[in-house]
């Protein structure tokens, strides 16, 4: 299988980074074939404007936009790597979403989120946060982020199964570092069983 990894990070030194090249390992151990877009280093502008209005639903006229289609085309399963900002997306990912999962390519049924016109594959949200488990769960933080990525944006994607993989303490010592690394190792090693 081939799965794309789209990594939200301007430092090509972060964590976010290292959790996204862990998680290609992973899965290049299982025998599959990975792709990484990288939206800060190939400069993806996230900025929703006129023109993609414009487009509305004719995204062959957004030059950018269709060539991240076709990367997300030729996916067989897709993992978003990001760190937790202000307990959402950054603005590059939210950008990304916004701009490349349009009405008309990836969804038309606004009142089925499970409507989407994209094929069904696995998917991932892998996400380092600082915080710590107990407190997401505790103040349920992870509740209202499940809601609105998993059964909200992704459930437009097609993707399926889906599952969203808080990295939490990604601020602590390096041996917790270091178990986040490998969890998300395995994460890309178990994300979709090889044909």
């Amino acid at each position: 299988m081939h799965i794309l990894t789209v990594l939200d990070h301007p430092n090509p030194k972060s964590f976010s980074a290292a959790v996204a090249k862990s998680f290609m390992e992973g899965a290049r151990s299982a025998g599959h074939s990975v792709e990484l877009a990288d939206l800060h280093a190939e400069q993806f502008d996230p900025r929703w404007t006129m023109a993609d209005v414009e487009a509305d639903g004719d995204a062959s006229a957004m030059e950018d936009v269709v060539q991240e289609q076709v990367r997300i085309a030729r996916a067989d399963a897709i993992c978003l790597v990001f760190p937790l900002f202000w307990w959402g997306m950054p603005s590059m990912t939210k950008g990304w979403i916004d701009r490349v999962w349009s009405w008309g390519w990836a969804y038309d049924q606004l009142d089925d989120p499970e409507g989407s016109l994209q094929r069904q594959r696995p998917g991932v949200l892998l996400v380092p946060a600082g915080a710590r488990s107990d407190e997401m769960e505790e103040k349920g933080y992870r509740l209202a982020l499940e809601t609105a990525w998993i059964r909200g944006t992704f459930g437009y994607f097609g993707v399926t199964p889906r599952k969203l993989e808080l990295l939490c303490g990604a601020d602590g010592s390096k041996e917790r570092r270091d178990d986040l690394l490998q969890r998300s190792f395995q994460t890309g090693r178990d994300l979709c069983p090889v044909l």
